[in-house]
């Protein structure tokens, strides 16, 4: 996972990525914007085995609605879809048969113009929730599940700590991107940052703890994979 700006992020996909959720924008793959951060305005979540149930978006805040007192809209006024009905018909059409699971390519969100380059997740179902409002009663939000994309290339216990790398949580991330500067620990470095297991969760090692993640330039990211071959 690589730590990256928003110019970068923006220079990546070719254009200013506003929307939290962007389907078929690329052609062959989506983009989602997530942030796990307790003041972020979707809750998004991460499970043990790197799966995200990612929200679904609130409708616009036009003649007088308030998002977060209404359901969660599937179509526009005009009926079309709304992303959140895209993204869901994905799901119907790849149960149905019609086509493979819609590829997304994921950013998190770790601190103000801060993001982690999450890689690509398969988009695989969804639900519909009844949640509390803050003025009591309820409202529809969809809850859209997001399984993680594994280069099958590689040796067994590079393929558990690349999952392991991607369930590093959002606080642990912010955490130790604070604390090691936005640098890599060996070089000083600010670019082309890695979140890196200093014991690799294959020896044992923890994703959920600060202390045994560091960032790593690309370079001796690398360097270090090696000697643990």
């Amino acid at each position: 996972m690589e730590v990256i700006s928003y110019t970068q992020l923006e220079a990546k996909e070719g254009f200013r990525v506003q929307k939290g959720m962007n389907f078929g924008v690329k052609g062959s793959y989506s983009i989602v914007l997530m942030s796990t951060e307790k003041n972020a305005p979707y809750h998004d979540q991460m499970f043990d085995d790197g799966t995200i149930e990612y929200e679904g978006h609130d409708a616009p805040k036009t003649g007088g609605v308030i998002p977060k007192l209404v359901d969660q809209p599937r179509h526009t006024r005009t009926m079309g879809l709304t992303e959140n009905g895209k993204f869901e018909q994905a799901i119907k059409d790849f149960k149905a048969g019609k086509r493979g699971p819609a590829k997304i390519q994921v950013y998190r969100k770790i601190r103000p113009s801060v993001w982690v380059d999450m890689g690509y997740y398969d988009l695989t179902d969804v639900f519909e929730r009844q949640v509390s409002t803050e003025v009591g009663g309820t409202r529809r939000v969809f809850r859209f599940w997001l399984k993680p994309v594994l280069d099958a290339n590689i040796t067994e216990d590079e393929l558990v700590d690349l999952a392991h790398n991607r369930m590093i949580p959002g606080d642990v991330q912010r955490e130790v991107y604070e604390r090691d500067g936005g640098k890599c620990t060996q070089c000083g470095s600010p670019d082309n940052l890695h979140f890196d297991h200093i014991l690799p969760f294959s020896k044992g090692g923890s994703s959920k703890t600060a202390s045994n993640i560091q960032l790593l330039c690309a370079r001796h990211n690398l360097m270090k994979g090696n000697r643990f071959r």
